[in-house]
């Protein structure tokens, strides 16, 4: 890999975990980036000038909240651009033009003993969008193929501390081993099977160490933690079966490209990493490669995403840096 272009954001990037969202059509250059800063969301297009979309108040709020993430969210049937907040949840169409749905966060009658938010954002199964809260609840929303009629169908109720991510397998899982994996602060990991309910296969406890981000690629969970670890889980026996001390510090991102089984990595050590996952094929093992290590000098990195669906393209934002690396 090497540094191919910079695009310029309007504002910096928030030290948040996985702060860069990249909108990616399968065989195609990616269309869309976005990367949060404070209340708003940067969004450069393929089209047009930077645009900012700003964070939803809500009811007869006085201060306009915080942006916690930004994500595309890619169904079979269409696409929606999800923005998670202090105060609620926002879903608009893929260009950020069109507000489609908005779900305000229930604040507790007692707002100073927690603070609210959400947080993990997924797309799964045919028509379902899933987002963390900081209750620990995961939100299941049913996405119509078209129109604004978005409705909660479920609420995901296992965690106990507020969710960091939540990743779908990008292919087919194999039998028994789920389809959707949610992470929180406690590093608990909860393995689900997706369906018009969802079922919990399997709980992964913690050790104590948040698990800030998560993929799913093949059965297997890529998990990466506050202590710069990654460690590598079997989906369908909750098993652990590698262990890398990745980086010096806490890792901020972490991306999968679905068609090789590439694993991206950044986090607060200022370097961007490239994996390799692969299955032996004679004893089914889980085998992890080091294949590419990218230095960005005095940047925490708190976004890393992958541009295309092989990994050949790589995107990186950083604390306090106003553009976006692409490699």
């Amino acid at each position: 890999y090497r540094r191919e272009r910079t695009l310029a954001l309007r504002s910096s990037s928030s030290a948040l975990y996985n702060n860069l969202a990249v909108l990616c059509p399968p065989a195609r250059p990616p269309r869309a980036f976005g990367a949060v800063h404070g209340t708003t969301l940067s969004l450069l297009g393929s089209e047009g000038p930077p645009r900012q979309l700003p964070a939803r108040a809500g009811g007869s709020a006085l201060s306009t909240p915080l942006l916690t993430q930004a994500a595309w969210c890619q169904l079979p049937a269409r696409v929606l651009l999800v923005l998670t907040s202090q105060r609620g949840i926002q879903m608009y169409e893929a260009d950020g033009s069109t507000l489609v749905f908005w779900h305000a966060l229930d604040v507790p009658e007692h707002p100073a003993a927690h603070s609210v938010f959400a947080r993990g954002i997924a797309a799964a199964g045919e028509h379902f969008v899933c987002v963390g809260t900081s209750s620990g609840a995961v939100l299941v929303f049913d996405i119509p193929p078209k129109g604004t009629n978005v409705t909660l169908s479920e609420v995901l109720e296992q965690h106990r501390e507020p969710i960091t991510d939540i990743a779908a397998e990008q292919g087919q899982a194999p039998d028994g081993a789920g389809d959707l994996v949610t992470a929180d602060d406690s590093g608990t990991l909860c393995l689900w099977s997706t369906g018009e309910e969802f079922t919990l296969l399997r709980k992964i406890p913690g050790s104590g160490c948040t698990c800030s981000s998560v993929t799913l690629w093949n059965g297997i969970v890529a998990a990466g933690y506050g202590n710069g670890q990654i460690r590598l889980w079997e989906a369908g026996t909750g098993q652990l079966r590698a262990q890398v001390s990745a980086h010096a510090r806490w890792i901020y991102a972490l991306d999968l490209a679905p068609l090789t089984g590439k694993l991206l990595s950044g986090a607060e050590d200022s370097f961007v990493h490239v994996w390799k996952l692969s299955r032996d094929p004679d004893t089914d093992d889980v085998e992890i490669q080091h294949c590419h290590a990218e230095c960005v000098t005095d940047t925490q990195v708190c976004g890393a995403r992958f541009c295309d669906p092989a990994g050949d393209t790589f995107a990186v934002t950083g604390y306090d840096l106003s553009e976006i690396l692409c490699y």
